[in-house]
């Protein structure tokens, strides 16, 4: 991609990158068509339709954010966080029954880990809620894995040349929760005041946590 501001992976405006856009118009119909067959057909209900949404809707990157906040302050729990991830989440009351493999990736002050699917969008929904319309664009699933120190620098993430950026795929199999390193000056926090600091990206791993002013 050229220098030229309009052509990075982030607009000034929402971060979105090049090539993330709404689902096209044919894939709503489809996806309209297909669900009004179902209920005709007695498959599911309008009610079972509506209770899926109202739950995906409950899902958001607040519920990741108090995870990480119990890892950073409870060390046996972040061990059983990264041994079973989703084992500790249902922990914090998170319905992962009908979820894929869950994987909790550490960052430390060695290795920074972020999230990619070069496939599609795979993602910890019960955990992150729904995914950013940036991580399903094609510029962030082909550039991640080519040049991911040039990406994460247009998220606004700069690392030190010696830290080693470790880009991990998730799959419809396996999904990750990036661990963001705790930021200094945040000793004796309560759990609350921890979560603040955590963003979505963060779990990602195109973001820090943030760093208390």
């Amino acid at each position: 991609m050229s220098g030229n501001h309009h052509d990075h992976l982030h607009t000034h405006d929402d971060h979105a990158p090049v090539g993330a856009t709404e689902p096209r118009p044919e894939y709503a119909r489809l996806e309209r068509a297909v669900r009004e067959l179902l209920i005709a057909k007695g498959v599911i209900t309008a009610d079972d339709v509506r209770k899926q949404i109202e739950l995906m809707d409950s899902r958001t990157p607040a519920m990741g954010a108090k995870i990480v906040a119990r890892a950073w302050v409870d060390p046996a729990f972040k061990t059983r966080l990264l041994k079973d991830a989703k084992a500790a989440a249902e922990e914090m009351g998170v319905d992962t029954s009908n979820s894929a493999t869950v994987v909790a990736l550490e960052n430390t002050p060695a290795r920074h880990h972020v999230v990619v699917c070069t496939l599609c969008s795979c993602y910890p929904k019960a955990i992150l809620g729904v995914p950013p319309a940036w991580y399903k664009s094609s510029a962030y699933r082909a550039r991640t894995v080519k040049e991911p120190r040039k990406v994460l620098a247009e998220f606004g993430t700069f690392l030190p040349e010696g830290v080693e950026i470790r880009v991990v795929d998730s799959t419809a199999d396996m999904r990750y929760l990036v661990v963001p390193m705790r930021p200094a000056g945040t000793e004796g926090w309560n759990e609350d005041r921890l979560a603040a600091l955590v963003g979505r990206d963060s779990m990602i791993g195109t973001a820090l946590a943030t760093t208390p002013a």
